[in-house]
């Protein structure tokens, strides 16, 4: 009887650390949690906004929370997501299709860090000193907070609960994954700073995009200071509107001049942007929509 029970005993133990083992080679993966497209038989609600998770070397990271905290808690659940179980969350940009499911998030998860861009009045940035220079004869009635130093100043935030942290420059968050920041120079969008993703792998990098508002070629082309062997980039290109030559423009940059390996538009990369990616890449574009899951290469 108790050689029968030892028996047990060591199978159930060899069991477990065969699944442990398992789990720890099982390869990184993003997931598109909020687009607007994807397969039919994926039963998920389709709205126009970003979020994906991204699974790596056991650590998990929810970049962006979609546009619609309703639509955002639904998915998660369907999925069955643990959002209590995040190491990091990373939001692109201020835009409200890559930030309101933060209201469900915080419900669920207060405490986690959040990586936000610097912005000026939407993630407690700090209020910069010389908006309060003084000059000289105004009386003090006139005189930002009487003419006497505040100290440091913030502002506020339409979630005062969220744990932010202010991303300027290339950060390394978590063992081999980094934030980049680099500054929009386009109409409309003109000075705002963006967050991307980048995780090192053995083929490259790979870099998770929001929206890409400063050209998806000039943040590939930050990463390159990371390590100039470029494997994939996912999430929104911001082609809509985009006039058909410089879409072109964009996927020959990519393909020819940056040498990116593989490439996963979603969100913002408008239809004329998955067709004329997909003439370029082939084989080697991956279908990113609403519950896609895209496979990476070990660490």
């Amino acid at each position: 009887m108790q050689r029968r029970v030892a028996r047990q005993f060591l199978v159930a133990s060899l069991l477990l650390t065969i699944s442990l083992v398992s789990d720890a080679e099982e390869p990184g993966r993003i997931t598109n949690l909020y687009d607007a497209f994807g397969a039919s038989e994926i039963k998920l609600t389709r709205d126009w906004g970003f979020a994906a998770l991204v699974e790596y070397d056991g650590k998990r990271v929810l970049f962006d929370t979609g546009n619609d905290a309703a639509i955002f808690e639904r998915t998660i659940t369907k999925l069955g997501i643990d959002l209590t179980r995040l190491d990091a969350v990373v939001l692109s940009h201020r835009h409200g299709d890559h930030t309101t499911g933060l209201d469900y998030l915080l419900t669920v998860n207060p405490d986690v860090t959040i990586y936000v861009p610097q912005e000026g009045a939407y993630f407690k940035s700090t209020v910069p000193p010389d908006f309060m220079a003084p000059a000289p004869g105004l009386s003090a009635d006139m005189r930002y907070f009487g003419g006497r130093d505040p100290g440091q100043l913030r502002s506020g935030s339409p979630w005062e609960r969220a744990n932010f942290t202010i991303v300027t420059d290339t950060t390394e968050i978590l063992p081999g994954l980094l934030l980049i920041a680099v500054q929009s120079q386009k109409p409309g969008t003109m000075e705002m700073n963006e967050l991307s993703l980048v995780i090192r792998t053995q083929r490259g990098l790979v870099v998770v995009v929001g929206c890409s508002h400063p050209g998806v070629e000039k943040i590939l082309e930050e990463a390159t200071n990371i390590d100039g062997r470029l494997y994939s980039v996912i999430g929104g290109f911001h082609l809509v509107r985009t006039p058909e030559p410089e879409v072109r423009r964009v996927a020959r940059v990519l393909h020819d001049t940056l040498k990116i390996d593989r490439v996963a538009p979603a969100h913002c990369t408008s239809e004329l942007g998955f067709k004329v990616f997909l003439e370029q890449f082939g084989d080697r574009f991956d279908r990113a929509g609403l519950g896609a899951v895209i496979q990476l290469p070990p660490s």
